[in-house]
């Protein structure tokens, strides 16, 4: 009963704002009114649906030779290739991103400093993942290793901010008694604060794996190796066998990642 009487006060002592709440609510509508004008729909084309159908059906009638195919033009080579353009663009990213966070985070560094670090990422991350691919393959050509070099500098962005997150939310007291064991710069990250932080780092890395396994997907189609190419040649060549085989394979491929990526962040937040 007293725990009754405690949430009716607390109602009671809320502010009333509904001129506020009615002007964020209609606020919203108004924008949402204003950028419908910017979509035009112009309907499905002429062949859009049997397209869509036969892509879905082709999910149940896959090319069996493909999909447990052994060469390089196997699924399971181009999953696993996949794979490995996102895991080694996340290590590199996550490597690069750890100092980057470090000379950015205003409780570790003097402002100045913290400020360009800040407007270097954001500068980074103002470019979308293709963006930075089509750049690379104009540097280093199409194939796998464009494909990592576009996921590592496309993690830095994501991954130092969430790196800062971190840093700056430490226990002031930590920082201050390092400081009066006179502890440098350098003393107090290697020796007071990584060993605090590799969890949740372990974490945030994982979970931009998570996102790369997609990104090298979508990098694949404009050259950048992996699985992508091939599932956009099938779909636009109209072989609805090979696509639903790349499709299934990538399906479990992404959901496998996704359960394990959870299961490894889950341990690391509860410790166990």
């Amino acid at each position: 009963m007293s725990t009754k009487i405690t949430v009716i006060e607390q109602l009671k002592k809320e502010p009333k704002n509904l001129q506020l709440k009615a002007l964020l609510f209609f606020g919203l509508i108004g924008i949402g009114f204003l950028a419908v004008n910017y979509i035009n729909y112009n309907g499905f084309t002429e062949f859009g649906l049997t397209v869509m159908w036969n892509i879905s059906r082709s999910i149940f009638t896959p090319n069996t030779a493909l999909l447990f195919g052994q060469g390089k033009n196997g699924v399971l080579f181009l999953i696993t290739e996949t794979a490995a353009i996102a895991f080694l663009g996340t290590i590199i990213g996550t490597i690069v991103s750890i100092p980057i966070a470090f000379l950015s985070s205003r409780n570790i560094v003097p402002g100045w400093m913290a400020n360009i670090g800040v407007a270097f990422i954001t500068v980074v991350r103002t470019f979308p993942a293709v963006v930075y691919g089509l750049m690379f393959i104009r540097v280093t050509g199409p194939g796998a290793f464009t494909g990592v070099l576009t996921l590592a500098v496309a993690s830095i962005g994501m991954i130092s901010k969430l790196f800062i997150e971190v840093i700056e939310d430490l226990d002031p007291g930590i920082i201050e008694a390092l400081d009066a064991a006179g502890c440098n710069a350098i003393q107090k990250v290697q020796y007071g604060i990584v060993p605090q932080l590799m969890g949740n780092f372990a974490s945030i890395a994982i979970y931009r794996f998570e996102i790369n396994v997609k990104y090298a997907t979508i990098l694949g189609m404009v050259g950048a190796g992996g699985i992508g190419a091939p599932l956009i040649f099938a779909i636009t060549a109209y072989r609805w066998a090979d696509t639903g085989a790349l499709l299934i394979g990538l399906i479990i491929f992404v959901l496998a990642v996704e359960y394990g990526s959870a299961k490894i962040r889950k341990k690391l937040a509860t410790g166990e």
